[in-house]
């Protein structure tokens, strides 16, 4: 597999830890904790292989639904592992970032998160995105408002607005748009998950329940990854051509 064949951005929408405790008799959380083991062998792999950015679904918007203890729980889990993670994540060069709507999050959470931001923002070996309280709408919508609050100021003219303009001013801006997206656990699906940065996004749906998916699983997907012709509008024909 070439450089060329390696995918810059790599989303993971990590499903299927609850029911990867079920089947194992084990608590809900139990799961969540197991997958964390699997993050890091992914990341590990995306270090290995040359992956610019990594960007994970952590918790949605949609997640405040499930149970009070569940989520009381997952949020505790967040905060320790971004404590935990953090001389791993320095060590191996890994820049973090959390993306969504950080409201919700009790402060020791926020302080957490401000923590591992600063200490790891001179990091460059890999970006690593982690999307919590986050929904591709709502990155959409926010991407709206500012650009609507620049034209109503006078700061920005109406027939400035656009793709382009958009694609510097959402959440990840700056960051390249998703070649790859794969989502475990057996649902066919994209669940809100960055909307807008993979509209041109190589698909792949796996069964493997997220706790079981690790840096093999992950090669596995870039070989099927370079197996794809990307085309972009274009015919085979061109695309072949260069």
């Amino acid at each position: 597999m070439t450089e060329h064949h390696i995918p810059q951005h790599i989303g993971i929408i990590m499903d299927g830890n609850n029911r990867w405790a079920k089947v194992r008799g084990k608590r809900k959380l139990a799961g969540h904790a197991a997958g964390a083991d699997s993050l890091r062998s992914v990341t590990r792999k995306c270090v290995e292989r040359g992956v610019y950015t990594l960007s994970i679904f952590a918790f949605s918007s949609e997640n405040w639904n499930r149970p009070k203890l569940e989520v009381d729980g997952l949020m505790r889990l967040f905060e320790r592992s971004l404590i935990d993670e953090l001389p791993d994540l320095i060590e191996n060069d890994i820049s973090v970032e959390v993306i969504g709507d950080r409201s919700r999050f009790v402060s020791s959470l926020k302080d957490a998160i401000e923590r591992a931001e600063v200490a790891t923002a001179k990091c460059n070996r890999l970006k690593l995105n982690i999307l919590a309280n986050y929904g591709g709408r709502w990155d959409i919508a926010e991407t709206a408002k500012r650009l609507a609050a620049e034209v109503l100021s006078g700061q920005l003219p109406l027939e400035a607005i656009d793709e382009y303009l958009f694609d510097d001013c959402h959440n990840l801006a700056g960051q390249p748009s998703v070649d790859l997206l794969i989502r475990t656990g057996g649902e066919r699906r994209i669940s809100n998950f960055l909307l807008w940065q993979s509209a041109y996004a190589e698909l792949i749906f796996t069964d493997i329940l997220w706790p079981d998916f690790d840096g093999k699983a992950l090669e596995t997907c870039l070989l099927e990854y370079a197996g794809r012709e990307r085309r972009f509008g274009k015919t085979s024909e061109q695309v072949r051509i260069f």
